[in-house]
């Protein structure tokens, strides 16, 4: 197989950086590479000592650009593509005027497989290698987002959802129906090149209980797999969860009766969580999904991202995009909005956490650090390499920036798709043709 050196300011991360100062937290190389073969990080260092070991390898040289992992995606929803940017409303009203009648077309194939197209290339476009994805309850939609995924040798999550009441009919499922087409997705597609399916009850809203019983029995034929669904995002939405499921103590109370927390539960927004809610979720080792641009838009609340970490029973957290409620297919934008929603509860989110957790802290959060979001030998080569001089405004801010954290901060809160260079998806270079 050929290789590739893959030269550049090397920078991955070794643990959650505790303080912009706090250098044990991360590798950095001014002058670095990563060895690439068959889509696996063979090596990564000093250019010089990885040189040595890359023999007739080709040499593609970035630098003076910084040369990461690619960034880690926890929650997006592709069929949402057409309804990004879309006016006045709140959660349950968004859901009905504009998310309900765009997913209504997904039944159509080509139409799906279409819009998995345009959303992947957002996401390469933003340094995006890896999301976790909700597709609609078409299971058409989810085979046009796997084979998609899967031509492009990405490493995805996803599921078609299971909804069964309080949407249009064309957007219902029933209980069985729900559980037999998910049972054969996950044996079509699960394990499939890079790809994992995730069981998706959409949310407590749209399930009854009866569908909910099928998830469980999803879940528990299939421990390995990911689970993924709503909580908590607004207080309308709370209230009918809980009205639906009046014998349940809160909202995390009804997945909690359901069997569907646990390490690789992914839970997007949890906004207002009691200290109960919390607590169950920290001792089954679920995730909130920390959604800033989906919150700050539709006004479902602000996230305590810092009290969450902090708390005696702490949450595992991980970030995201939460398109089309999210305003940006960006991780950059994405936490430039975090750090905002984090300074208004009084506190700061150092840069190098930021991008801990769009990379390695992500990759923790969805059980994949093993394969994706750090530059470890034997780990795949996804990678991203950004530019903080991208644009005129971050060109003359980096005039006066001294240190890396100042220079992440930069690309952070002034960076966007044009910040980012290159995009690697195992070891191929897949921006430049966009």
């Amino acid at each position: 197989m050929t290789m590739k050196l893959i030269r550049g300011r090397l920078l991955t991360f070794l643990a959650e950086p505790q303080a912009a100062d706090d250098g044990a937290s991360y590798r950095f190389e001014e002058d670095g590479a990563v060895l690439v073969e068959g889509g696996i990080i063979r090596a990564a260092g000093a250019f010089a000592e990885v040189k040595a070991a890359a023999g007739a390898a080709e040499i593609i040289d970035h630098r003076p650009h910084l040369l990461m992992p690619g960034f880690v995606d926890a929650h997006a929803h592709f069929p949402q593509a057409q309804v990004i940017a879309s006016f006045g409303a709140e959660l349950l009203d968004w859901l009905n005027t504009y998310t309900f009648p765009a997913e209504a077309e997904f039944h159509d194939q080509a139409h799906a497989a279409r819009i998995a197209g345009c959303f992947l290339d957002e996401l390469v476009r933003h340094g995006t290698t890896t999301a976790a994805v909700y597709c609609t309850v078409h299971p058409q939609s989810a085979e046009a987002f796997f084979a998609e995924a899967e031509g492009r040798g990405m490493c995805m999550i996803a599921g078609k959802v299971m909804m069964d009441r309080s949407a249009p009919r064309a957007l219902t499922d029933t209980p069985r129906s729900s559980y037999d087409d998910t049972k054969r997705l996950i044996e079509q597609w699960h394990g499939r090149g890079r790809l994992h399916y995730a069981i998706t009850p959409r949310f407590a809203i749209t399930s009854t209980p009866e569908q909910l019983e099928m998830a469980q029995a999803l879940v528990e034929e299939h421990p390995d797999l990911h689970m993924q669904t709503h909580l908590s995002e607004n207080h309308a939405e709370i209230a009918l969860s809980c009205d639906l499921y009046p014998e349940a103590p809160d909202y995390t109370g009804i997945y909690e009766h359901y069997g569907l927390l646990g390490p690789k539960s992914l839970f997007g927004h949890c906004v207002h969580l009691s200290e109960r809610e919390a607590d169950v979720l920290s001792d089954s080792g679920s995730v909130a999904v920390f959604c800033p641009t989906s919150n700050l838009f539709l006004g479902s609340g602000l996230f305590d991202y810092q009290r969450y970490r902090r708390r005696a029973k702490p949450l595992r957290i991980a970030a995201a995009t939460d398109v089309g409620g999210g305003t940006n297919y960006s991780m950059l934008r994405t936490m430039d909005e975090g750090y905002k929603v984090v300074a208004y509860h009084g506190e700061k989110l150092n840069p190098l956490a930021s991008f801990w957790q769009i990379t390695r802290g992500n990759a923790e959060a969805l059980s994949l650090e093993s394969r994706i979001g750090t530059l470890e030998p034997g780990t795949d080569a996804d990678l991203v390499v950004l530019n903080a001089c991208a644009t005129p405004a971050m060109r003359l801010r980096m005039e006066r920036a001294e240190t890396l954290a100042e220079e992440l901060f930069v690309l952070q809160t002034l960076g966007d798709d044009r910040a980012v260079v290159e995009t690697y998806v195992a070891g191929e270079a897949v921006k430049g043709g966009l």
